[in-house]
């Protein structure tokens, strides 16, 4: 498998959400100032170990393991898009591929697509697990 439809996909998502109200600045005109300033999750697309660790240092980092081809992980990008607004805005979420990142797979131990992983501010595995969704995701990274 190539990397293209991994790429597309991930850049799909990447600014699927990052086109949601919650990452774009509202600027219409009946937009409250709490609307305007609340705080949002990130999302970012996996570039090297030295992004994940640097993301790490400064704050909660999540890497999701995603498979273009895995129904799991596509009903998982499917609900982080419809809401997106609910995900924890503490939290930086990075996108890797799960059959391109062996390195990174191995670092982590996932072995499973559709596996998030949260790190610690070293860029050190602290809690792993698969699915979960939004609900998932913020309940596994709470301090």
């Amino acid at each position: 498998m190539t990397s293209l439809p991994f790429r597309t996909a991930i850049s799909v998502l990447v600014v699927a959400l990052s086109s949601l109200p919650a990452f774009s600045a509202n600027t219409g005109s009946t937009a409250t100032a709490t609307e305007q300033a609340a705080p949002r999750a990130t999302v970012v697309s996996f570039e090297n170990e030295a992004q994940v660790n640097a993301f790490a240092a400064k704050g909660k980092t999540v890497v999701f393991f995603f498979a273009s081809w895995c129904p799991n992980c596509r009903a998982t990008v499917t609900e982080l898009n419809a809401r997106w607004g609910d995900v924890d805005p503490s939290i930086t979420l990075v996108i890797a591929d799960y059959d391109k990142e062996m390195a990174l797979k191995g670092k982590y131990g996932v072995t499973y697509q559709d596996t998030f992983v949260l790190l610690d501010d070293k860029g050190n595995a602290v809690k792993a697990w698969n699915s979960g969704g939004v609900d998932g995701l913020n309940a596994n990274t709470k301090l």
